[in-house]
């Protein structure tokens, strides 16, 4: 299905403009990155919909964003990983989660692995996107962990139990994507900046 929709896609484009064989190419991977995440999408936005969670996931996918961009994490290198761990880590956890009545003295014992974690491990970095400058690493291990803080202080404080687990799942699932643990699993190296 996906090289049916790539090869119709470029053959479109094809018609209104010419291209290199180089360009050719860059456009098949830009494609097929926007199909993966778009068919991905839609099987995690389905899968929400029949667990009636798809509000809670929209928010946690929204914070956990914010905390990945300064803490960054693991990239799946093939497609069926990615979505597997994404079904794992966006529906799964959040559905068991959301599902038990996660007390403030679970928040506060897991917020204070999760940021134990970050402090070891945040930022973490791929293969493709070594994080070469020290000061930038230590930027961003430091928002890391001050975002995370706040978000299990909202978690703590808030009356919403629904709410808080939105934001403790968040911290969680950034603390396993920059555990090496998870590096480890997906035969991936770790701290890649030291190999550049």
């Amino acid at each position: 299905m996906k090289e049916i929709v790539l090869d119709k896609t470029i053959n479109f484009l094809l018609k209104y403009q010419n291209y290199s064989t180089d360009d050719i190419e860059k456009l098949k991977y830009g494609l097929e990155g926007i199909y993966l995440t778009i068919t991905k999408m839609i099987i995690i936005i389905a899968l929400a919909i029949i667990l009636g969670i798809l509000k809670e996931v929209f928010y946690i996918l929204i914070l956990f964003n914010f905390l990945r961009y300064f803490g960054f994490g693991i990239h799946a290198r093939k497609s069926s990983e990615c979505l597997i761990s994404s079904i794992i880590c966006f529906i799964v956890l959040p559905y068991i989660l959301l599902n038990i009545n996660i007390t403030n003295f679970s928040i506060l014992m897991i917020g204070i692995v999760c940021i134990i974690n970050f402090l070891l491990f945040a930022p973490a970095d791929t293969i493709k996107r070594p994080l070469k400058n020290k000061k930038k690493r230590i930027f961003r291990k430091i928002a890391t962990i001050l975002l995370a803080a706040i978000y299990i202080v909202i978690a703590l404080y808030i009356k919403n139990k629904s709410l808080a687990s939105i934001f403790i799942i968040s911290v969680i699932i950034e603390a396993i994507m920059v555990n090496p643990i998870m590096y480890k699993l997906l035969k991936q190296p770790f701290n890649n900046y030291n190999n550049v």
